[in-house]
């Protein structure tokens, strides 16, 4: 199963310099790390359909269930990402363009999850191939911004290029901080513009709208993310009275790309 992301027509997104990443995942048999010829053409196939001037690195993550000991389903693990490997070179595709074949063990179930563990069970037994990707050409189009502008209206977007978040995590980093700082001086000296937070995510399957944010063990990675944003520029002494935030997890795609998904961004809301 591939993991696309549904196109929505009215938004549309540039000034963004992360890598993409786009996941292919495979799913295994109970105790098992072989597969079946449908399969394992399947894998191959999705990366002969990708654009072969982009493509960067191919990585290979294998999981288990959470059943059984660490030992085992570590070794099971790797046994299943090394079979994808070897497909991958008896067809063709390079060897020194996979930088990584990784075994990751056991997936625990979440704690949030309470019903059709069979299935969530299933979904675990697998391996992930991500394709990394070389970013796409900076796009700007009207309305998607990277700082703050003389004329706003209601409806605009402010993207900061160094917005960035590490894999998994709501922590701002260094660069972050510098960027909103820069853009909490402004704010400050247009004290009529209110905004909403938005905080937004990729690569999930579409039975699970939000994240799991590594730091907390909780699905509201976009949402402590937004957090995050609100909570240094509350301290850049930005007032709450102008600011809301908001996670939206994967529900606003803009059918572009992972790397246009993973953002935090900021949408104005009064003038």
């Amino acid at each position: 199963m591939i993991r696309f992301l549904k196109y929505i027509p009215f938004l549309f997104f540039g000034i963004l310099h992360a890598q993409e990443e786009v996941i292919h995942s495979v799913y295994f048999e109970f105790d098992k790390f072989s597969l079946k010829p449908e399969q394992l053409k399947s894998v191959v196939d999705f990366i002969h359909a990708a654009d072969s001037t982009r493509i960067e690195t191919i990585e290979i993550f294998g999981y288990c269930d959470d059943r059984g000991k660490d030992e085992y389903n570590f070794a099971l693990s790797q046994n299943r990402a090394n079979t994808i490997q070897q497909e991958f070179i008896s067809n063709g595709i390079k060897n020194k363009v996979i930088v990584t074949i990784e075994g990751k063990g056991r997936i625990m179930i979440d704690e949030d999850v309470v019903e059709n563990i069979p299935e969530v069970r299933s979904k675990n037994r697998r391996v992930d191939v991500v394709l990394n990707l070389k970013p796409l050409p900076k796009i700007q189009l009207p309305g998607f911004y990277n700082s703050l502008q003389k004329n706003h209206v209601v409806g605009d977007h402010i993207y900061l290029d160094n917005l960035l978040f590490d894999r998994g995590s709501s922590i701002l980093t260094f660069k972050s901080k510098t960027d909103l700082t820069k853009l909490a001086k402004l704010l400050l000296r247009n004290k009529n513009i209110e905004f909403e937070i938005q905080g937004h995510i990729c690569c999930t399957p579409p039975y699970q709208k939000e994240a799991i944010d590594r730091h907390t063990g909780k699905r509201k990675l976009s949402q402590n993310r937004a957090e995050s944003v609100y909570k240094y520029l509350l301290i850049k002494k930005i007032p709450k009275s102008r600011m809301t935030f908001k996670g939206y997890g994967n529900t606003v795609p803009l059918g572009k790309g992972a790397e246009y998904d993973r953002r935090v961004e900021l949408v104005i809301t009064k003038i």
